[in-house]
């Protein structure tokens, strides 16, 4: 379930610095995975600025890393509601990788913005803001027979309202309204 990113340098590098006019750098990596450094977008002392946080957490009552949370739930559940009120990031990305399984054997399908553009994926900070976790929602109609669940992807019109707008303007942004196209190609 969402558990390896695509980055792509260039131009993603250069979108996010012209849509939030700041210094953003990142190296191509193009299996970034749980327990890496991630480059996302968050808001500090009432600016944006990039941050480079470690993508998951791992609390003491469980052995593994949880890198990442329903959206549905994010609300309600002890563990997530101190990030999702006060600390919402972008992770801008170049795709997504899900594996399906087709007659016994797992194959590896990338999806990307059908605009050559960028995914603005939904985050929150936790563990004292070093580190975040990226929200899942229900798939979309075009990626549903690929998997049930793909990240909460924020319209880029939507994007300063999730890092910087109260509560009750972000709730409804939860509610997975991408629609724009996605390419979805066998890795």
């Amino acid at each position: 379930m969402c558990g390896r990113l695509s980055v792509i340098r260039d131009p993603l590098c250069h979108i996010v610095r012209d849509k939030f006019g700041i210094s953003f750098q990142t190296d191509t990596n193009q299996d970034l995975r749980p327990t890496q450094q991630v480059a996302c977008v968050m808001q500090k002392s009432g600016q944006l600025q990039q941050g480079n946080l470690i993508w998951g957490i791992q609390p003491g009552w469980t052995n593994s890393v949880i890198f990442n949370a329903k959206a549905e739930t994010v609300s309600v559940k002890a563990t997530f509601i101190d990030g999702f009120e006060n600390s919402r990031v972008i992770v801008p990305c170049s795709g997504w990788y899900e594996w399906v399984d087709e007659q016994g054997q797992k194959e590896k399908y990338c999806f990307s913005p059908g605009n050559n553009d960028v995914f603005y994926v939904a985050g929150i900070l936790l563990e004292n803001k070093t580190k975040l976790i990226i929200l899942t929602t229900e798939s979309n109609d075009q990626c549903r027979e690929y998997y049930e669940r793909m990240p909460l992807l924020i319209e880029t019109d939507c994007v300063m309202t999730w890092l910087t707008g109260p509560v009750e303007r972000v709730f409804p942004l939860l509610i997975n309204p991408f629609s724009d196209d996605i390419k979805i190609n066998r890795a």
